[in-house]
């Protein structure tokens, strides 16, 4: 049965470039649809600390090596966005982006999450250069530095405590004196010597020059304003999969990211998802590299079986 691919692979992040060379090396004709650029949110990351074999790498360059690597083995790469997956009679995929359609016989999604953010003037600009949506990936890089964490839900609250292993201070700021996250691990973190709590207060702006060097805080309250010195604030208000193309499909939980097996299968055949888009207990690039292995491998077994 004739299709435009063997394998179309939507996301070109660490997953989904992992996946293209599996599925390439084993001889599969590959597509890797990304809208913006080769690598995802690893261009974003200034320094990469936790990515084995690599002591340092800055996220650029590991985003050109995965590219380069991909393109080596014969992975074609498609800059376009996909609007929509349809599943065929005959077993085959439609993947209709903003340009085209094409066919495939599997598909693999891989198109990460969007970071919630605070929508404050200084954010984007300084995202990677002390502006941080994760505090695993980058919190070794503020030994004895002041923090910010903004949030109130159970990942602010624990990521707070996290940072305390790295940092001099770490303020919370949270909008309400309420929290999403259990009273238990509320109290554990308001009693640590090293956390301080901004309840009923919002951030208004981030400040510096070539890296974060302040942050300006709201009492909403007070309606009273002031400046904080620190050198990293990790907004922590939740991030959203990329799954909207895939809504009609019936393969998302309740909080919108894909529910796959262990083999990254979902409940579509010859249809997986990597990486952070799926029901992962953990987001990181060595995670989802580890996801594009396995959910190419199973893309080769079915479409050697199609």
């Amino acid at each position: 049965m004739k299709t435009d691919f063997d394998l179309i692979i939507i996301g070109g992040g660490p997953g989904g470039i992992t996946a293209g060379i599996y599925a390439a090396r084993a001889g599969l004709k590959s597509a890797i649809i990304e809208k913006e650029v080769p690598g995802g949110k690893v261009n974003k990351t200034a320094e990469i600390e936790n990515y084995p074999g690599f002591t340092s790498i800055m996220g650029p360059d590991l985003a050109v090596s995965l590219f380069s690597q991909a393109q080596a083995v014969g992975a074609e790469f498609i800059f376009d966005e996909v609007l929509k997956i349809e599943k065929n009679d005959n077993k085959t995929f439609n993947v209709n982006l903003a340009g085209k359609k094409l066919t495939s016989k599997a598909v693999i999604i891989a198109t990460g999450t969007k970071e919630r953010k605070l929508g404050v003037p200084g954010e984007d600009k300084f995202y990677g250069k002390g502006v941080s949506y994760c505090a695993v990936c980058d919190g070794a890089f503020f030994k004895e530095k002041p923090l910010i964490v903004v949030g109130g839900g159970l990942a602010a609250v624990e990521e707070s405590l996290y940072l305390t292993k790295f940092a001099s201070k770490v303020t919370l700021v949270h909008r309400r004196e309420g929290f999403r996250a259990a009273d238990s691990v509320v109290e554990k973190t308001r009693n640590h010597e090293k956390v301080d709590f901004m309840l009923n207060c919002v951030v208004e702006e981030i400040i510096g020059d070539k890296v974060v060097e302040a942050v300006v805080v709201r009492n909403l309250k007070e309606n009273s304003v002031q400046t904080i010195k620190v050198d990293g604030i990790f907004p922590l208000i939740g991030s959203d999969p990329i799954t909207d193309f895939v809504k009609d499909l019936n393969i998302l939980n309740q909080t919108n990211n894909i529910v796959t097996d262990v083999e990254m299968k979902t409940s579509i055949p010859g249809l997986f998802a990597v990486g952070d888009v799926r029901n992962t207990p953990l987001k990181q690039i060595a995670t989802a590299v580890g996801d594009g292995a396995i959910a190419a491998q199973k893309a080769i077994d079915y479409c050697d079986n199609f």
